[in-house]
């Protein structure tokens, strides 16, 4: 019997990048939240970066080319890179929002969402032991590493610049690299790149790539931009071959429908950028199966087509996140100006408010102490009620200060009420 039990556990080995795969932080925080509200008890839960679709529907529009597509017999598979008349569609719309001039014949990739154009750019442009830099906090960047079999530099950004990398903080870890993975709007913190602090980038990057030998592989950018259509006030979305055409030869972009639209669970992404890594992408992809369903993409096509439609739709979306957005940073101020110890970075972009408890070593009314970060987001989850994502679920250091607070299911009456919850259980400490 001991011999049977000893081989089934040698056969239930894996591989060392499977066993020592993190899981997602924040999968896990949800999981907590769903069996307390499985129980009854009210959360507002501003965690994950989706969308309630009853209080963010996608376009009308959209929706009902979905349904005729189906009903059409869109139903096969579409081509490995995607229809042509969606890709099509997707080089007008960058053209025509971003001065962004791309062939759509061999120059775009379409993918189920932007995660798998992300994990076919690591797969492309990153050998096993190759370096990959990003900053932290930002969104799986570590995992995409580890399942690449790649080495990390983690770049810590800091609130004084917004949590947004700068040059200075890149410049020493390039040597050698091969990859850059920046995001703008940045996931989790709804800030966005400066124009002069993306430029001073793209010089650095463009200056390693000079220096390299010619039989050397080149220093990637991956630029993942799937919030870029969603900047309030005066914030503005500058890319890297915008500022820098040069940049074009090594840049790569992640984009799509999930964010700009609301429309997560469509799966429509794509990525663009030189032939020949896209031609590579496409391959892998193509053994995935990690194609858009083709329904949504002639759907897509149709959709993004239809300018006028497109712009109201924007205009009455961005409109609702930035007055969610306004109304949590004004809550937090009014808190942090009360004598709370707490704190916000004015919202930019993105549906996301980077906020800050700095209630380490506090007590509750029964004495306890808050001592880490776990403590306190579990204070604010029982006491406030109030269940948001703390910044080392994003690669920052475990007694992080600093949260994600996520607007996507938000409805707007309920700002006043997660604000007032907040109040009287920071009340409570002493």
């Amino acid at each position: 019997m001991t011999e049977v039990f000893e081989l089934k556990q040698r056969e239930l080995k894996v591989s060392q990048m499977a066993e020592t795969l993190i899981a997602s932080e924040i999968i896990k925080l949800a999981g907590e939240i769903n069996e307390k509200i499985k129980k009854g008890e009210k959360i507002y839960n501003l965690t994950i970066g989706d969308f309630d679709p009853k209080v963010f529907p996608i376009p009308r529009e959209l929706e009902e080319e979905i349904i005729k597509a189906y009903k059409g017999g869109a139903t096969n598979y579409p081509p490995a890179d995607g229809l042509l008349e969606t890709r099509q569609a997707v080089a007008k719309f960058i053209m025509e929002k971003e001065g962004l001039d791309y062939n759509p014949v061999n120059e775009v990739l379409m993918g189920a969402g932007a995660r798998p154009l992300i994990y076919a750019t690591y797969q492309t442009l990153v050998q096993p032991g190759d370096t990959v830099i990003f900053p932290v906090p930002s969104w799986n960047n570590n995992h995409y590493t580890h399942l690449s079999h790649a080495k990390k530099i983690e770049v810590i950004a800091t609130p004084e610049n917004n949590f947004m990398p700068t040059a200075d903080d890149l410049r020493p870890h390039l040597k050698g690299a091969a990859l850059v993975s920046l995001c703008s709007p940045l996931n989790p913190t709804g800030t966005a790149f400066t124009k002069r602090g993306l430029e001073e980038i793209c010089e650095l990057i463009l200056e390693e790539n000079n220096s390299r030998d010619e039989n050397e592989k080149p220093l990637y950018l991956m630029y993942d931009q799937i919030y870029w259509v969603l900047t309030f006030g005066d914030t503005e979305h500058y890319n890297p071959v915008s500022l820098i055409p040069e940049m074009r030869n090594y840049t790569l972009f992640i984009d799509g429908l999930s964010k700009s639209f609301a429309a997560t669970g469509v799966r429509v992404g794509w990525s663009f950028g030189p032939a020949r890594l896209i031609g590579k992408m496409k391959s892998i992809l193509s053994h995935l199966g990690a194609w858009a369903p083709k329904a949504e993409q002639v759907a897509t096509a149709l959709y993004l087509n239809r300018v006028s439609d497109v712009d109201r739709y924007l205009v009455k979306f961005k409109g609702e996140v930035q007055a969610r957005l306004d109304g949590f940073y004004k809550g937090f101020m009014d808190l942090k100006n009360e004598g709370f110890k707490v704190n916000a970075i004015a919202p930019q972009a993105a549906i996301y408010l980077t906020v800050q408890f700095d209630l380490h070593g506090m007590k509750k009314e029964d004495g306890a102490v808050l001592e880490n970060t776990k403590d306190i987001t579990k204070y604010l989850l029982e006491e406030a009620h109030v269940a948001i994502v703390p910044f080392y679920a994003f690669g920052d250091s475990d007694n992080s200060t600093w949260y994600r607070l996520s607007v996507g299911t938000c409805r707007l009456d309920e700002v006043e009420k997660v604000i007032e919850g907040l109040r009287k259980a920071l009340r409570k400490l002493s």
